[in-house]
């Protein structure tokens, strides 16, 4: 498997091609299906900025953005699923996250991710 690679509910996601064991077991890319993608924005609420400007104050870890963050990660690799399923895709690989900070006054955040779909033998 590779560096960030998990299996569940029969999909696989991975971020680097899989290597098959020396034995020619696990798991093997039978079909490449296409670039599938997701995307999540997340917008900066008030309280949110006011604790995180105090964070930055007294120094420290801004939980409620690490929160946020971590639900726009999971929703947009759930778009990706989604639409890897839709092609009839069992995986994806190469899987790449990208952030972007969006808005005129940065107010928003932007989790992208994609990758390939596959089938998977």
């Amino acid at each position: 498997m590779g560096w960030f690679s998990k299996q569940d509910a029969g999909f696989f996601l991975a971020t680097v091609l899989p290597a098959p064991a020396a034995d020619g077991s696990g798991p093997r890319v039978q079909r490449y299906l296409g670039v599938v993608h997701g995307e999540a924005i997340i917008g900066a609420n008030i309280f949110r900025d006011l604790f995180s400007s105090v964070r930055d104050v007294v120094g420290g870890r801004a939980g409620g953005y690490e929160r946020a963050l971590s639900g726009a990660r999971d929703a947009a690799l759930a778009d990706l699923i989604e639409s890897a399923k839709e092609m009839g895709a069992d995986g994806v690989i190469g899987i790449d996250f990208d952030y972007e900070v969006l808005g005129e006054t940065n107010g928003m955040m932007m989790v992208a991710v994609s990758g390939t779909a596959v089938k998977m033998g």
